[in-house]
Formats: C-alpha cells, sequence, structure tokens
C-alpha cells in the first residue's frame, strides 16, 4: 500500500505576507548573483522569528522559560489530531469536551479565521485560558492554530500563552489549515536549531494516518 502523501500546512514566507503589527517583516534578496561571483547565487533573509508557521519557545514570554535549542524535538514530530472549531469565535473548555481527545498529544485546531497570509488579521478567534487544564487533563502536549496567537493582537498580559505553559503545553501558530480535513494525522514541524532564541518558522507538513 502506498503510503499518502505529505500535506503542506506551512505559510511560505514571501516579501509580501503580512508581520505582525510593529515587528520586523520577512525579507528575502540575492547578496550576489551568479554572474558576479562566476558560480553561485547567494541569498540574504531579514525577519522576525514570528513571521509564518512557527513555534514559540517559553523564552517569548518568559524571560526565565526555554529558548529554542533546548525544546524536546519529539513535540514536533507524532501523531496529531486535526479538529474543526470553525462554528464559533471563541474556543472554550466546553467547545473543546465536544471532541475525544484521549491519548491525543498533539491537538492542531482549525478556526473560523480563513488562510490569508498577505492579510494580518483585524480580528482574531479567541483561545480562552481555560482550555489549558482541559487539553493537559487529556495529555495534549502541542497545541497548533491557523491564527497569529494563540492571544489577541493587543494582549500585553498573554493569558492562554501563560495557562498553557503553566500545563507544560508548547505552541504552533499560524499553520494553514482551510484545506485539511479533520483526522488523525502525523506531524512534522521541525524548528531550526537557533542558540537562545525566542521562537521561528517552521515547514509544517502532515500525513494522513488510519
Amino acid at each position: 500500500m502506498t503510503p499518502s502523501k505529505w500535506i503542506d500546512i506551512s505559510q511560505p514566507l514571501t516579501n509580501d505576507m503580512a508581520n505582525f503589527p510593529g515587528d520586523t517583516p520577512f525579507s528575502y534578496s540575492l547578496t550576489y548573483t551568479k554572474e558576479e561571483t562566476g558560480s553561485v547565487n547567494i541569498g540574504q533573509m531579514t525577519t522576525s522569528l514570528h513571521m509564518g508557521t512557527h513555534v514559540d519557545a517559553p523564552f517569548h514570554y518568559d524571560s526565565n522559560g526555554k529558548t529554542l535549542d533546548k525544546l524536546d524535538l519529539d513535540l514536533y514530530i507524532g501523531k496529531a489530531k486535526v479538529i474543526d472549531v470553525s462554528d464559533v469565535d471563541t474556543i472554550t473548555k466546553d467547545t473543546l469536551e465536544s471532541f475525544n481527545l484521549d491519548n491525543v498529544t498533539r491537538v492542531l485546531i482549525r478556526t473560523s479565521l480563513p488562510n490569508n497570509p498577505k492579510h494580518f488579521p483585524d480580528k482574531m478567534p479567541e483561545l480562552d485560558p481555560t482550555i489549558a487544564a482541559h487539553l493537559h487533563e487529556k495529555g495534549v502536549q502541542l497545541i497548533g492554530v491557523d491564527i497569529p496567537s494563540v492571544d489577541s493582537a493587543d494582549s500585553k498580559e498573554l493569558e492562554t500563552h501563560h495557562a498553557l505553559y503553566k500545563h507544560g503545553i508548547f505552541i504552533l501558530e499560524n499553520l494553514m489549515l482551510d484545506h485539511v480535513k479533520s483526522g488523525n494525522y502525523e506531524l512534522i514541524a521541525l524548528p531550526l536549531a537557533i542558540k537562545g532564541a525566542d521562537g521561528c518558522p517552521v515547514r509544517a507538513v502532515i500525513r494522513p494516518i488510519d
């Protein structure tokens, strides 16, 4: 039996993609062309570490938290469950209780926000901090969302970030899930080994499993 193909659920990094308000936009350009070097093209990029599909290291919102290079890679490889909560604008504990998350380590949440990497949303679906205790009780260690942040863009308290952190749940943001059906998948979303970093873009892919 031929294995299912991998599905890309990451945002392409492009020079016209939207960035978090006030953050460093993504930019790619050639530093040297093949004509200039005589042998190769050499590119460079400038970017916030929270552009596109990315992971948050705890150091992002806790100065004493783990940096990117200290994270357990097993978090970002393995079985994941995609659930669709696009019928609500606020995701609460009650919302998640309607799904069977028993023995689910990684949950990827499709919200009501359409995927549009070139536009930063004026308003995002909200994740109530109470989901953290519920997810922890089910054994979830990684939450992925198809929105730029698990908290509102203007939040200073970052209550959902901290609630998830308190319950040992790590964060993957800005997934592309509009073309993905609910169900069980294999996930690969490895962060780069950037020493001391607060996060970084990832290439997130999934493959259906029985």
